[in-house]
This record gives structure tokens, sequence and C-alpha cells, in this order.
């Protein structure tokens, strides 16, 4: 059915028609995108302009206003319809009748409407009042009635809007700023809203009244693609969902991106990110412009009067060669020559992220357009630049995003192709792949000081995620990368292998510090033969935090970093040509030596509660509070089912577990027996911490079998069952064969969940091995735990009854 067809039907048929012409327009395979949406607001159109003819007969002094997207010709599936019923202040009987005429019949659709009905003054009037309806009037567009009333109002809207550009401006950009605060940034986030968040539609839309207002202008180049896009992707989500949202949840990514006809829900979500980057950046380049130009209003009259009326030239102060500030932006130089100059685009970054400023749109689409491509390998002098910039701090970001809006970045870089804009679907990880490289940057800056090759961490802190664009080990397929970029960007042999190697391990110290037995010699060894040299393990301390800060804040806390530290500390002797200490000989600390010898002497287990606000020895405060908790220490003479029933007890008083370590302790000589020490960081689900005389007594009645905690658990979840959310994925349970001479280590990947360290513990002693220390992490939502167990004559077990062992486990928790 044609388009003309469509619209004679909705005519001919009334509500009706339109309902049915509306529902075979959406469901049109060939038309969507600006084509449908275009028709469906002339569709919609003549529908109403029908009824406002009907209910108008003999009415003089009215039209019918179009205002918002409607106003724009955008609508989406689901979009409300948002009108204006304007009139000369006559006839109003006669208007209200007609209002019903028009509203009731839209309603009766179930469409959701944002109607009005002011004269021309009472519109204007509630615009000088209400941003809001002003930016909504600046799209006005007749449907039908008096033509010349509804030019009148926009030609009177448009007016007020220029004059009061200087005071409503800083208006709208205090409104976006308030937005984007509470929304989040579109370009970062997994479950974006297409509309609030910054980088949105109300960004473009913003965007298009800052224009209109004739004070500044966006950059065109690209947006009006980007705008498009967002709301392809909106009218998509609407058929999906059936619904008028602009939530882009998780569980309908794959419905939308196959509406769109994209290969999966990653290429949708990396579409988004483009366009909201597209938008942001452009909303920070025109907002500025605002700002120079409302300055410059400000100061113009004073000047003038000072030098007698004369045209005040700006000022330009030298940053570097070809380079100069100028109004608070960073600006070419008269004299460079991007054409023959092909490191000015470095250099003229560092000098920007230097200095605090922001580089010049102009300086940057000049740089694009004319400068040539730089040597291989580098000059000494662009990398040289690329370090200053890299290490420039917080300032390094606007300004390695200016670069990025015209290309720059993959030109100097192409591998950063594949991992631009490309989502991280882990509730750990705050930022996109690019953002999270340059973050890690930013963090590594701070670190600068104390390590001897600031130049190569900060390299390694841009390349070390960089494989994540390749299918496989992101870490095996970054080493690649990044000996082929440190090559081309000019180091030597020596350092493009530590380039190289900081990337392929860069969560060696995390992984192995959190899941491993630091006390077991194989540990320590393997670290120090995958790092090699004690400059290599500075570099790789370093890289560890920075990767970590930059994150999130459940990927670092004081307590990690003691960990870190206390492998680095351990890696550092051996490299050094210590030998790692036995773990049989490791001497407890004080307070656990008393612990143990206590609960030898009692036959019972003893154990302390303390709060840990304090950073761990060694480590730099951080200016908040530890955030895991308070230090669980448990001592109990060595038996099974140890673990399962101190999980199980925690999981009953609603604690959870941040992080666990248990260990075998062997007493001073002429004390009998051996006693399992557990150090663990606890923290309250809600309310207070219980006493820890109550743990205690419920600890021993775990152990002696008298409390049931297994069945308490099922009853409280038969009670409080939890809300459905997203599905996460399935646990994964592996061995890891190599990790240790004195015992199997078993891993476990998995949602976390309360009770999850009980079950574990549980099927582990219904698997007769014995764990003989263990190591849990959480990340977020996510579980990561190593157990080293042994069979029941303290030997790892064989390799069959190992993948067995992780087979059944796996079961487990699935089950």
């Amino acid at each position: 059915m044609t388009g003309t067809n469509v619209q004679n039907e909705a005519e001919d048929s009334g509500p009706g028609g339109y309902a049915a012409a509306r529902l075979r327009l959406l469901t049109e395979e060939a038309r969507s995108g600006p084509p449908r949406r275009a028709a469906l607001a002339e569709l919609t159109d003549d529908w109403l302009g029908g009824l406002f003819a009907a209910g108008a007969e003999g009415l003089r002094g009215a039209s019918l206003v179009a205002v918002g997207g409607y106003g724009r010709g955008e609508l989406s599936p689901r979009s409300d319809l948002d009108l204006l019923l304007l009139h000369d202040g006559g006839d109003t009987k006669a208007v209200a009748a007609l209002a019903d005429r028009l509203w009731y019949p839209v309603w009766d659709l179930g469409l959701d409407l944002d109607h009005s009905v002011r004269t021309p003054d009472e519109a204007r009037k509630t615009a000088g009042e209400d941003l809001k309806v002003q930016l909504g009037l600046l799209d006005a567009r007749h449907v039908a009635g008096d033509l010349g009333l509804t030019a009148s109002l926009r030609t009177a809207v448009l007016a007020d809007w220029r004059n009061q550009a200087p005071k409503r401006l800083p208006e709208l950009q205090e409104l976006c700023a308030e937005r984007a605060e509470r929304q989040g940034e579109l370009q970062y986030l997994l479950e974006p809203d297409l509309k609030e968040a910054r980088g949105g539609l109300r960004d473009a839309t913003a965007l298009r009244a800052v224009a209109a207002s004739w004070l500044a202008d966006a950059p065109r180049e690209g947006l009006a693609d980007a705008r498009r896009r967002l709301l392809d992707v909106r009218d998509a989500l609407h058929l999906a969902t059936g619904r008028a949202t602009d939530r882009l949840a998780l569980q309908e990514q794959d419905q939308v991106a196959a509406e769109l006809g994209l290969l999966d829900a990653d290429t949708l979500l990396r579409q988004v990110y483009e366009a909201a980057r597209i938008i942001s950046y452009a909303s920070d380049v025109t907002w500025r412009e605002v700002g120079r130009v409302l300055r410059s209003r400000a100061v113009r009259p004073r000047l003038r009067a000072m030098l007698g009326g004369g045209k005040p030239t700006a000022e330009r102060s030298p940053l570097a060669e070809g380079v100069v500030e100028q109004d608070g932006e960073v600006v070419l130089a008269r004299a460079a020559r991007p054409e023959r100059d092909p490191v000015l685009p470095l250099r003229a970054a560092a000098a920007a992220a230097q200095a605090g400023l922001p580089l010049s749109l102009h300086a940057v689409r000049r740089l694009a357009a004319t400068v040539r491509p730089l040597s291989t390998p580098w000059p000494a002098e662009a990398r040289e630049q690329l370090v200053t910039l890299l290490g420039s701090g917080r300032p390094t970001i606007d300004v390695w995003e200016a670069l990025e809006a015209e290309g720059l970045v993959t030109r100097l870089l192409p591998d950063w192709e594949r991992v631009r804009c490309r989502p991280q679907r882990n509730a750990v990880h705050l930022w996109t792949v690019d953002r999270h490289l340059i973050e890690t940057a930013v963090r590594a800056s701070e670190f600068t000081r104390r390590v001897s090759r600031p130049d190569l961490l900060l390299v390694a802190a841009l390349l070390h995620d960089i494989g994540k664009g390749w299918p496989g080990d992101h870490s095996v397929a970054g080493e690649i990368i990044a000996k082929d970029v440190a090559t081309r960007i000019g180091f030597d042999r020596n350092d493009v292998t530590v380039i190289a190697t900081l990337v392929r391990h860069h969560l060696l110290l995390i992984d192995t510090a959190t899941r491993r037995d630091l006390e077991d010699p194989a540990t320590v060894r393997s670290v120090a033969e995958a790092v090699g040299s004690e400059g290599t393990l500075e570099l790789l301390h370093a890289l560890t935090e920075a990767d970590a800060l930059a994150t999130g804040p459940a990927a670092w806390s004081s307590w990690r970093g003691s960990l870190v530290a206390d492998l680095v500390k351990r890696v550092s002797a051996v490299l050094a040509g210590d030998a790692p200490d036995d773990p049989e000989e490791a001497a407890p600390t004080a307070e656990q030596e008393r612990l143990a010898l206590e609960a030898a002497a009692t036959g019972s287990p003893v154990l302390s509660l303390r709060a840990q606000t304090e950073p761990p020895a060694g480590q730099e405060p951080s200016g908040d509070p530890e955030p895991l908790g308070v230090e669980l220490l448990i001592a109990v003479p060595d038996q099974p089912g140890v673990l399962p029933a101190v999980a199980g007890v925690l999981a009953m008083h609603r604690l959870t577990v941040r992080t666990a370590e248990l260990r075998s302790l062997h007493l001073p000589a002429g004390v009998d027996g051996s006693v399992l020490l557990l150090d663990w960081r606890v923290a309250a689900e809600y309310g207070s911490l219980p006493q820890a005389a109550r743990l205690r007594s419920d600890l021993v009645r775990a152990l002696d079998g008298s409390l049931d905690i297994a069945g308490r658990l099922a009853e409280r979840d038969a009670a409080y069952p939890r809300r459905r959310g997203v599905v996460a994925p399935a646990a994964r349970v592996s061995v890891h064969p190599a990790a240790s001479r004195l015992a199997t280590v078993i891993e476990v990947r998995s949602q976390d969940a309360p009770g999850l360290l009980f079950r574990i513990g549980r099927a582990l002693e219904d698997a007769s091995v014995r764990v003989r220390s263990a190591h849990v992490s959480t990340l977020g939502a996510n579980a990561v735990d190593a157990f080293y167990v042994t069979g029941p004559e303290g030997a790892p077990l064989p390799g069959d009854e190992a993948a067995a062992v992780a087979r059944k486990l796996e079961e487990t928790l699935r089950g």
C-alpha cells in the first residue's frame, strides 16, 4: 500500500482507519528509519487535520501546532504526541469544544498525549518561564487551521529565544549538566537511556536550540548521522518491546540488534556508543564556544571604552613549536605548517594536556586534513610527545577525545580501531575498552615517580587491553600487537620486549595474589619466571594498580593492594637470588599464634572480629576508609568440614565474604596437632555485625552437627524469594595442575550469591578432598575462588580425579 493510500485510509475511516494505517506503516519491512518516522508524522498530521477540520467548522483564529519531537517530524512507533491548540482568544467555548474533539480520539487509541491550549501571548509567557516549553516551541510546526497564527508565533518565539539567549543558554547548559549527572554517559553505559543520558537525544536537541540562538553552532560533521542512528535504535526498541521506552535494557539488546539487521548486541552497543561520542564531543565544543562568546560580549564594551572604540586583539601565548594558547584554547600558530610537520598533532596534544586546556576544534580539523603520516619507526620527538601526552593526568582524556573525534588516533595507532567504543559486558568495568585504556594511562601517570622507566609504564598502560579487539585470550593477542606498536613507535628491542611482557602479564599479579597460595614456593617461582627481572616487576606492579583503579571501585582496595605488595616482595626476593620461604616454615603473626594455641588447648574454635579501617602496612592511605568491612580471624583444630561450616554460619548471619584465606598452621614444638587458620574479610549485608560470641556458638554447633545450616538457608530462601534479574553466565570450574607442587588447584568462577562458599565447601567435602588452603575474592557480582586441595593422604589429586571433582562441583553450582 502506498503512502498516499495509507493517508486516504486514515482520512476516510476516522480513528479506526488511522489505527489500521499506523499499524500497517509500522510493520512495513521496506520502510524504516527517517522515511518511516516522516511518514508516521505525515499520517498523524492528516488524521489530526481531519479531526480539526470537523471540530473547527465556523471557528476562526485557531490552529493546531505540533511541537517537540512531533514538531520535528520524528515520530517513533510509541512516541507521545506534543500538541498545542493555538487560538486568538476570541470564542473560548468553541476552542474548548474543539480541544475535546481533538484530545479524546487520541486518548481512545491509547496514545500518550502532551497537550496545551494557549493564545500566542500565553505561549510566549509560558516559554519565558519554562525552558522546556521554550525548547518545544522552537520546533513548532503547523498542522491545521490558521497558518498565519502559527507562523506569527514561530517568528515571535524565535525572536524571543535569540534576544534572551545570553540568559537562557547558561540555564540550558546547567540543565544538560544536571541530567548528565543523574543519567550518566551514554557512550559507556551497558543499559543506556537513549534520550536522557549524556550524548543522547536530548543533548542533540539542545544543540539545535543553541544553533537557533545564532550565538554559536555545533560541529555539523557526523552529528545528523549520529542523531539518526539513535532514533533508529529507539524505533527498533519501541517495536521490540511494544512500549514507549528509551532505556536499552540488556535483555532486549539482541532483539533490537536483529530488528536493525546488526550482527549482535555488541555491534548494536558499539554503534550507540559511537553516536553518543559524536554528540558528546559536539556538546563540549559548542558549550565552550557559547562560554567564549558570552565572555567576549561581557568584556568587549569595557575594552572598547578603554581602547577608544578599537576592536581588541586576542592574546596568543606560545606553548610549543607551532602551538599557542588563544582565548582559553590551544590553537596552531600562524606560522605552523602541518603539511611539513608530521609530529605537530602529538606536539599540540601534549602541549594542550600539559597546560590543562582544550584543543581547538579548528586546530584539530586542520591537522586531520593536512598532516602527513609519521615515518616508521617514529622520530624520537614523536615518541617523547606521546609519552608526555599520556603522562599529563586527567587533562589527557579530553585532548585524546578531540584527536579521536577527527580520526587522528587511529591514524597514529591503526590497531586502536578494534577497541574504539567496544563494550565490556562486565559490571566491574565502568568504561568501554578504549576509554579504560586512557583511564589506565591517567592512573599510571600518578605512579611515574615510583618506577625507573615511566615511559614504558605509560605506553604499556595504553596498550594493555589492546588485544580485546581480537578473538582468544586478549593478553596473548595483545602481546603480539604491543610488540608491533612499540617497534613502530621507535622503542629499541629491549624496551619492546619489556612492553610486550607487561601487556602479556598485566593480570598476573592481581590474579595470583587473590587466587593462589603465596606460601607455596611454586606460586612465587612461576611469577618470577614470567616477569624475568626486577625492573619489569616494578613496572608490572604499578601497571597492575593503575589497571585496577581504572576498572572501577570493585576492582581495587587496600586489602588487594596488600596482597599484591606481598607477592611483589616475595617475587623480588626470588629475582634477587633468594629462595622463597617453605610454606611449612612460614611464621604466623602474634595474633594468629595466640588464637591457634588457644584453639589447640580448648579443642574448639576461637575467633576475633577486628574493624579494618586503616590501610595495611606498606600501603599508602587512599583517603577513604577501607571498604572491605572487618577482619574475621578464626583458629580451629584441623578437622573435616571447617570450610562449609564457617561459610554457612556467615551466610546464616547475612555476612558477605569479600576475601577469604584458609591454611593449615603448624604449632610450635611441644604442642600436638595442627590448627586451621581462616583470615577473612566480611561485611554485613545490611544492619550491624553479629556479636563474636554468637558466631562462635553457631560455629561450634555447625562443627558438631547440631546446627542444620543447609536447612536454615533453604528456609530463608523460601521465605524471601529473590527477584528475577539478568540471567548470569553459568559457573565455570577449572583445574590448574601446574600451579602448585603441593596441592591441586581448583578454580571456581561464578555469580556471587549468599551461601555460595558454603555450597562449594560442602561439595568439596562430599568429594572426599581436603582443602589445604582457599583464596576467595569478589569482584562486583562475580566470585573468583581458588581452592588448594589434596587427597585424604595429603598428596595432590591425580589428573582424572581432579577433573571429576571439578565436573561434580560445576554440576552442583549449576543445579
